[in-house]
């Protein structure tokens, strides 16, 4: 069951803080709707990892999606390209 907290809850700071674990944030709402969620900071540093993952994997679709419509590159025109971006 997640925790819910009126804001002005924060007031006693500690007493909230106390109540977030990994996999149990507190969730705070603001006029009675949710708005805020206190994570413990290693679930934080996993979204950000995950963020990351799906990032990636957006643009490693859209680079095989464009090779299937467009043709592929062979990696050694990849590696000439890269290599004279990098001579300046």
């Amino acid at each position: 069951m997640p925790t819910i907290k009126p804001i002005s809850d924060l007031r006693n700071y500690g007493e909230v803080l106390r109540d977030v674990a990994i996999g149990a944030p507190v969730f705070l709402t603001k006029n009675g709707h949710g708005r805020y969620a206190v994570l413990d900071i290693e679930e934080y540093k996993e979204f950000e990892k995950m963020a990351a993952w799906r990032k990636l994997k957006g643009e490693l679709d859209k680079g095989r999606q464009s090779g299937e419509e467009n043709g592929w590159i062979a990696a050694d025109e990849v590696r000439a390209r890269l290599g004279k971006q990098s001579d300046g």
